[in-house]
């Protein structure tokens, strides 16, 4: 199996980075924001490697094929909510979302919603290696809006209020309040075994 190397100046180890594996890579290294942004430009063109950074932590995920899988879906049943639901959105999927020298993540999907922003309104994650709700301080450093984990077949929601995220039942943003969680969690779930059935599935729910 191939290895991509990735040193960090200053620093003598060598992290390997697996490739082309099923399930998620996740990497964690203590280092400033000069070595991070080295670790940026070595994985410049690199698809497929989300690079986050926040309190001296870098970290360096390759989402396996389930990771892939369950991300897609979600961001296919939210951008087809937001479409029939005639909400203008722009879907900006793992864009790096920065503060300089602070912190810097990306997503699996990410929406600004109503108009454009530097900052999207609503960050996805699927978690497979590591705990979400440690996430979101990064995510709150940022200003995100609202977060969204999805986890072991659930689904967990965080909207930023008073500079602190709060759990919430369901969406808080404008176009999404209505997008009943429950069925976003069924057809999550139901994509597991066939995907094209639960995106008819959603369709026809929220049709109705």
């Amino acid at each position: 199996m191939p290895q991509l190397p990735v040193r960090i100046a200053g620093d003598e180890s060598t992290m390997p980075l697996l490739l082309n594996k099923t399930t998620d890579q996740r990497i964690v290294h203590h280092g400033t924001w000069e070595q991070f942004q080295l670790i940026q430009k070595g994985f410049d063109g690199s698809p497929g490697v989300h690079l986050f950074f926040y309190d001296g932590t870098i970290e360096i995920l390759m989402p396996g094929r389930e990771h892939e899988i369950f991300a897609s879906i979600i961001g296919y049943l939210v951008t087809t909510f937001l479409t029939e639901q005639g909400i203008f959105f722009q879907p900006t999927r793992s864009m790096t979302q920065e503060k300089s020298g602070v912190v810097s993540a990306q997503a699996d999907e990410s929406y600004c919603i109503g108009s454009v922003k530097p900052i999207p309104d609503l960050s996805i994650e699927v978690v497979f290696t590591s705990g979400g709700i440690s996430k979101l301080e990064r995510y709150q450093a940022l200003g995100v809006p609202e977060v969204w984990f999805s986890e072991d077949g659930l689904l967990q929601f965080y909207h930023l209020q008073d500079s602190n995220y709060e759990p919430v039942e369901r969406s808080q943003l404008p176009g999404l309040t209505e997008l009943d969680p429950d069925l976003l969690k069924r057809c999550i779930l139901m994509a597991e075994t066939d995907a094209g059935e639960a995106i008819r599935r959603f369709r026809r729910e929220i049709e109705r």
